[in-house]
Parts: C-alpha cells; structure tokens; sequence
C-alpha cells in the first residue's frame, strides 16, 4: 500500500500542547459517556433474553471451580444459545461468574459501560485518523458515548454483544485506517485479522468489516478494484461463513416460518421503514422502546419509507459523482451497517432495534462531526453559536440516555415501559406476567396473564404459564383452573411433550393416576427418553402399585443421570417391596455413596436389613440418623428394631 497523505495538521502534530489537548478532550467525553450511564449499575437483570444467556444458563449455573468453568467454556464455544452463536459474551459472563457472582449484577453492569467506553475512546482516534479536526473528533465520539439510542445496548447485560463486538471491530478498523495511511508492517495485518475473528465470535453484526474496509479504501484515494476486494479475500470468506452459520442456528431455532413473519413484498417496505427512522432517530430520538411491535396492518407510512431511501441513495451517487468523499462515507457506512438487520429476512418478534444501530451510527455521527467541522472554518464568526447549539444537543441526548437507563431496572419497569407504547401487545402482559411470576407476585401474574389470553386467545404457551400461577395461588378451585389451562393448551398444541408432561404432574397431585398415566405415556411417544419425565411416570407407577414398570423407568432415567442420589433411593425403594433386598441395598449403598448427608437413605437402608434379619446392621443405621436428629422415624419400627429392655 502506498502511504496517503494527510490534511489534519492537527492529527500529526505532535507537540506536547496538542497531545495534552487531546487527553483532555478524551477525559471530558469519557466522564460525560460514564455519567449518562451511571443509573444502570443499580439495575438487576431483565426478563429480556438475560435468563437464557446469564441467570438460567446451565453452563454459567453449573460453574463452582476452575475446573467446571474450563467445562463449561467448551459447551459455550460448542453451542448456539436461543438460534444465536456468540461465544465470547456468554465467556464473559462465564468469568464474571467466578469471579463475582450472579447475586450482585452491578458488576456485569460496570463492564458492559466499560466496554462502552473503550469503544467511544476507539471512535475518538477513528475520528482523528480520519481528518476530523480536535473539537469535531471530540463531539463524534461524545454522540456514539452518551446518544440515547446506545442504551439498549449497555444497560441490557444480555447485550454485552454490542460493546464486545463493537470494541474488536473498531479496534479493526482503527488498526487498518492506520495501515492505509501509513503502510504498517504485517503485524498490524494479523492485529486486523485476530480482532476480526474475536469480534465474529462476539456478534454476527461484525460480518460487515470487509465493506467497511473498502469505504475506507475509498476515502483515502484508493482506487477501487478487484484487487483491492481480492486482497481482503479471506476477511470475506470469513464473513460469509459466520453469515452461512448464523442463518443455519437461526433456522434450527425458530424454524423457517420464522424468515417470513410477512409476505417478502411487505418485508422490503418494512425494511425501508425502519432505515429512515434509524436516520431521524440519529437526530431526534423519540419512542425508545426495547421492543418494537410489528403493525397489524402496514400504514401509509411504510410504503411512502421507499421515496427517502431512494432519495438517499440518490444523494450518495450524486456525491459520489462529485467526489464528496464525507458524505459518501458517512451514507454508505451506516447502510453497510445497517443493512442486514432491517429485518427483511425477520427472525424475531420486533422490526426495530435500537442495538442494531450501535456501530452502523458511526457513519452518520462521522458525517454530522465533520458537517460541524466545516461551519466552524467557514463561519468562524459564529462559532459560539455553533459551539452553544451542541451544548443544548449534548445536554439533553444525556439527559435522555440518563433516564433511559432506569428503564431497564427489572424486568417490570421494562415491560410497563413497553406497554405505554403497545398495550394491545399480548406478548409484552405475557413477559410482564413473567417478571411478576418469578418475583413470587402471582396475583398480578394472574392478572396479566389474563390480559394476555384475552389479546390472543390461541397462545398455548400463555395458557400453561397461567395454569402453572394458578398453583401457587390462593383461588378457589385452582387446581381445576390450571387443569382447564393445560386442556387448552394441549388442545391447541397436540404434539407438545411439555404441556403432556405438566398435566401429568398436576394429574398426579389429583390422585387421577390412570389420566396422568396416559399424559406421560404420550409425552414419553413425543419426546421419548426425557430424564424428568421418566422420573415422573415411575412416581406414577410406584403409586399404582406397578414396581416393575417403576424400576424400569428408574433404571432408564439412572442411564442418564447415574449422578442423582435421590434416584438411587427410590430405587432401592422399589426394590424393597418387590422383596429383592439385596439389589435394594446395592441401590441404597449407591445413594449413601453420592451423599453421605442424605440420613433417609440410611432409614431406608435401615428397613432392608431388618426384612433380611440383619439386626446388627439395621441398629447401627438407626442409631446412625437417630444421633443426627432425624425425625421422621416410624414408631412401630424403632420398637420392633431396638425394644425397650426390662427395667429401662
């Protein structure tokens, strides 16, 4: 590469004053940044994905020791979580967990806004290699810090995918900027690559760095070519593979019904939409909600979205023409970034996202930095008003950022949020109902839930999430509410194990044990094999009497899971009172094994040795939970087993 000149005197001095300028510019718009998002370290987690990815996670759950995280790390770096393959943030997450703990998610909130601020600190020297003046630079890296529509990205911990990837992408494209300007060695040319492949790992999003790299090309004078597309050839392959890969998960996630919510000719006007609000948001953002609800009918305004695309388009070619590099730049990048995720292949339950605007808005940040850059040489006059006017703009965009981050507080704050904006959304009570579920709130669970099923009467999902509140609920007649829940469900959705399997536990408290008996043989058709529910048809089982059938499915559950002590017991259990006692007391022995705290293995063992006459062995383990405190002795049995002598 040939070294390209550089207009910015400003970037190449190196004078003490000028440097010591810049760390202060820096320091200013790094505090700033902090500021705006010092809230979200008093929020918790969020009923918004966090629980797949953080607190339900059972490869962040298991982590005790070093050695169970190694475990773990290779589960995460092997599997997709929810349809989506990002390695590197469930690691981090994996890490915080051993180090701090899940209880106090100040900590995961304090490295999201971290890594927030290394990626404002990069977009300040992209700025500055990139001919922005110290000022201008300055207010480019203050809109990515502290613009309202950055919060879903750092106040959501589940998000952590935007600040990881974001900061090894414009780690990437700082390093190659300097190696266009500056023709540096080969071992810039492997940081580029080792950033790449990290900020891969992170977010499918970083897929777009290639096309980055050639606007780049494009705006230090490179003439484009296919030499110069071929000489990025494997940052492409690369890029095409995690794309490949990232449709696959998807697909094998949420099926292929899940690309079409609407008809292809809907999605394209759909997709222009949501273009020109991501531009006016950059400028003005209104309605920030974490989840934007499809329309049940597009308006006007979706298909009228097509003639300021075109118009953009049109203002890029013209520039293009007249070799307006900034404005080609700046437009071309944040659709490079953008355009992907506009959901005209959609794949999720909302056609908008703020996140998904959090590296493609450095283009038009760049663009509106260097717009102020030229009124300011051009109008020197009025600089203080320039310099007043973005005071105002600041103030306020961290104002907003400032109360938006306490949206995300929990996951009711959040869900209300959302309701002001999409109350006759079914799906957002649903989650709200979640929230107050797990928060052990069950009449307000009751309560949404309702108002869900009463948004769409046709979610099986919803029906066995009620019934399961019902449970927990003080209602007359709950247990026949959530049975009616379960009915509806199944009704709706035949083919489901799960609602098969609930009803058959709710059957099973009910004492209607040939109707559970049937649910759990048809959840076992459906789904055969399932650890938890052949532990519950041998419960069905052991009730009706059935020991053979119980211990078959025991013996098929402790094929897959030979750990659960608990299993062992009721084993050994059944064993018992199918008079094997020596195969009863092996089971009993193994469950002792695995927990030598348990002491109603010892009783039970207890009992076997006294059916077989070995009194000696029977005392001892009596004696044995006796000394602990074991309260649930039969009376009859300790009498048989050690009566009182004459004259005690």
């Amino acid at each position: 590469m040939s070294k390209q000149p550089c207009s910015d005197k400003l970037y190449e001095d190196s004078s003490a004053w000028n440097k010591h300028r810049q760390k202060v510019f820096v320091s200013v718009v790094l505090v700033c940044t902090f500021l705006a998002f010092l809230p979200s370290l008093k929020n918790g987690f969020v009923n918004l994905d966090d629980q797949v990815n953080i607190y339900k996670n059972p490869h962040i759950l298991n982590i005790s020791d070093w050695s169970s995280f190694l475990d773990s790390l290779a589960a995460i770096f092997s599997q997709p979580v929810v349809g989506n393959y990002n390695p590197l943030p469930i690691a981090s997450f994996a890490i915080e967990k051993m180090l701090f703990g899940l209880d106090n998610p100040a900590w995961l909130h304090l490295n999201n806004i971290l890594l927030h601020l290394v990626c404002t600190f990069l977009v300040f020297h992209i700025a500055r290699a990139m001919r922005l003046d110290l000022l201008p630079a300055a207010i480019c890296a203050l809109l990515f810090g502290i613009h309202p529509m950055r919060v879903e990205s750092v106040a959501w911990i589940t998000e952590r995918k935007d600040v990881l990837f974001g900061g090894f992408f414009l780690l990437a494209l700082y390093f190659y900027i300097q190696r266009v300007r500056a023709s540096l060695g080969k071992r810039y040319q492997a940081i580029i690559l080792i950033s790449f492949i990290l900020a891969l790992l992170a977010k499918i999003q970083a897929v777009t760095l290639p096309l980055s790299m050639l606007l780049v090309d494009y705006y230090f004078d490179r003439k484009l070519s296919l030499k110069l597309i071929f000489e990025k050839w494997h940052y492409f392959f690369l890029s095409l593979l995690t794309g490949l890969a990232g449709i696959y998960f998807i697909k094998m996630e949420i099926g292929v019904a899940g690309f079409a919510v609407r008809p292809l000719f809907e999605r394209i006007f759909i997709g222009s939409y949501s273009f020109v609000v991501y531009v006016l948001k950059s400028l003005i953002p209104y309605k920030l909600v974490p989840v934007y609800s499809y329309p049940a009918e597009l308006t006007w305004e979706f298909y009228a979205s097509v003639l300021p695309v075109l118009g953009i388009l049109a203002l890029v070619l013209y520039c293009f023409m007249k070799g307006k590099k900034v404005p080609v730049f700046g437009l071309l990048f944040f659709t490079f970034n953008i355009m992907f995720l506009l959901q005209i292949f959609s794949a999720g339950h909302g056609f908008l996202s703020d996140r998904f605007t959090y590296i493609a808005y450095f283009g038009l940040f760049f663009l509106y930095a260097h717009t102020l850059q030229w009124l300011l040489r051009k109008y020197p006059s009025a600089n203080w008003v320039a310099c007043c006017a973005v005071v105002v703009i600041m103030v306020i965009y961290g104002i907003l950022s400032f109360e938006q981050n306490k949206i995300w507080k929990n996951g009711e704050t959040l869900w209300t949020h959302v309701l002001e904006y999409y109350p006759n959304t079914a799906l957002v009570w649903e989650n709200r109902a979640s929230y107050y579920g797990e928060a052990g709130r069950v009449a307000e669970a009751l309560s949404d839930y309702d108002k869900a099923i009463a948004l769409n009467p046709r979610n099986a999902p919803t029906y066995a999430s009620r019934a399961n509140q019902y449970l927990y609920s003080d209602r007359p007649g709950k247990y026949e509410s959530a049975l009616q829940d379960l009915n509806f469900a199944i009704m709706l959705t035949p083919e489901s194990a799960e609602y098969r399997f609930k009803r058959a536990k709710l059957l099973l408290e009910l004492g209607r044990l040939d109707q559970a008996l049937s649910d759990a043989d048809a959840a076992e058709r459906l789904a055969p094999g399932n650890p938890d529910l052949l532990s519950l048809r041998s419960r069905i089982h052991f009730k009706r009497g059935n020991y053979n059938q119980a211990r078959n499915d025991i013996d098929r559950y402790l094929l897959a899971k030979p750990g659960d002590a608990g299993m062992w017991s009721n084993l050994g259990t059944v064993l018992r009172l199918s008079e094997k006692y020596r195969e009863a007391l092996a089971a009993y022995d193994r469950a002792i094994e695995l927990d030598p705290d348990g002491l109603d293995y010892y009783y039970k063992r207890s009992m076997t040795h006294y059916l077989m006459g070995n009194l000696l062995y029977a005392r001892r383990d009596l004696h044995h939970v006796q000394s602990r405190g074991f309260e649930n002795v039969n009376s009859e049995f300790e009498k048989l087993l050690d009566p009182p002598r004459e004259g005690r």
